[in-house]
């Protein structure tokens, strides 16, 4: 454990890059998954809990039917839940201390003990009542949700069968857990940010290596041939891919597709041919964590040593409408909020703006405040109205529409580079697209 963390340190603080053959076996990952997630316990879950005002918080999930916030708590070697998984964590403010229970038969992990003796207390749902009537809470929190899926985790049964069992008493004191839950899935510790790092890295050097000559043979290789590179490179790094990859061009002699279009295309491909403007939206998961990034790539013609110049002009929009949106950050200020002034902002400064950032880290289309959807520019009810916190992670993604007289037609910078939202401000994870990557 030692020396992977030196590793990461190493990498992380003197900037070394990251190859391949650094991405750890399947036995040094667990011990790594198991690092982050006993300091998420220790750090993040008293935060959100004390935040929420919520002093039990009560996970009831059930093998191969998890509840999205609970796949998050499992130790590495647990690849499911266990039959019915019950956990509950009991947050005392005055004391300042987390109880982390099971009420399973065996504990979960070395984070949270098990809280059940069933040959005393054959019915689990009983042993539940017990611990809830030894604590009595203020409030109880279940995972019930009309805004996020991901804190919508407990089934309609589970739920019934929660509401049947608890006593009179304390059935006025549960309450959606919707912003506890939130607020564990969307804050990031140290060392994950570390991770993050390398793993923003990874998927830049798997684009690059995608969009290079070893990959691309102009007028024979097609767009949806590279989209399964980007898949079988993966696989073959021993990572998975959380959303399948598109690989699409603009061109002069094509009109601008709309954005329907652009999201529902699943041709064959195009062949790639010189002076083509390529994008790709691809992503990957590694230790826990997920990354989403789009770049643009210039194909060379001959004599050629560089992209046309109002190509390179049209992509410097891109970073423009990037540094508005993320301008505009702030802790406490909504979704929404932040949506509609850089939207306002882009217009007046001349850009054709279209922004759908969303929250990532443990899921890529993560909890969080949502800051626009492509189909959405007037804001989004429920988890566009959701705050900034510090110490959250986002897909910054968006497009400007650039009219190129060149080509006689508009085309779309498309963007997206994952970001941090801590107290010093917005950083890009591991840096942005700033120039167009070149074919030669």
């Amino acid at each position: 454990m030692r020396k992977i963390l030196l590793l990461l340190v190493c990498l992380f603080f003197l900037n070394i890059p990251f190859s391949y053959s650094q991405i750890l076996p399947e036995r040094d990952r667990a011990v790594l998954v198991d690092k982050i997630l006993s300091e998420r316990f220790k750090r993040v879950l008293p935060d959100v809990m004390s935040r929420s005002d919520i002093d039990m918080w009560v996970l009831i999930t059930r093998e191969y039917n998890e509840d999205p916030v609970v796949r998050t708590m499992l130790p590495a070697t647990w690849l499911n839940a266990r039959r019915r998984t019950m956990l509950v964590f009991y947050w005392d403010e005055d004391r300042f201390k987390l109880e982390k229970l099971a009420v399973a038969r065996y504990n979960i992990g070395d984070n949270i003990t098990s809280a059940w003796d069933k040959e005393k207390e054959p019915d689990q749902w009983k042993a539940l009542m017990e611990l809830i009537t030894k604590y009595n809470p203020q409030k109880i929190g279940l995972n019930y949700s009309d805004n996020y899926g991901i804190a919508d985790g407990i089934s309609k049964t589970d739920y019934e069968l929660f509401m049947n069992t608890l006593p009179e008493n304390y059935k006025n004191k549960v309450v959606s857990a919707e912003d506890l839950a939130v607020g564990w899935i969307e804050t990031r510790t140290a060392l994950e940010m570390q991770l993050f790092e390398e793993l923003v890295g990874i998927t830049h050097d798997i684009i690059r290596e995608a969009f290079s000559s070893k990959v691309i043979t102009p007028g024979k290789t097609t767009t949806e041939d590279v989209v399964w590179f980007l898949r079988q490179k993966v696989t073959d790094m021993g990572l998975e891919t959380w959303f399948h990859p598109t690989v699409d061009l603009q061109r002069d002699s094509e009109p601008l597709e709309s954005h329907i279009t652009a999201f529902t295309n699943h041709s064959e491909g195009q062949v790639i041919q010189p002076g083509d403007l390529l994008h790709c939206d691809f992503g990957i998961t590694y230790l826990g964590l997920n990354t989403d990034c789009q770049q643009h790539a210039y194909v060379l013609k001959d004599g050629e040593t560089q992209a046309p110049e109002f190509l390179r002009e049209a992509f410097k929009k891109g970073n423009q409408l990037q540094d508005i949106l993320t301008g505009n950050f702030a802790t406490g200020k909504s979704g929404n909020a932040i949506l509609k002034e850089s939207l306002e902002e882009a217009k007046q400064a001349g850009l054709q703006p279209s922004i759908y950032t969303h929250p990532l880290g443990l899921y890529g289309h993560s909890a969080g405040p949502t800051i626009g959807m492509w189909d959405a520019q007037e804001g989004v009810p429920g988890s566009g109205d959701y705050p900034l916190y510090e110490n959250t992670t986002y897909a910054i993604e968006l497009n400007t529409t650039v009219t190129l007289p060149q080509w006689d037609k508009d085309i779309r910078i498309m963007l997206e580079e994952d970001g941090f939202w801590g107290a010093n401000g917005f950083k890009y994870i591991n840096q942005r697209q700033e120039a167009l990557l070149l074919l030669k």
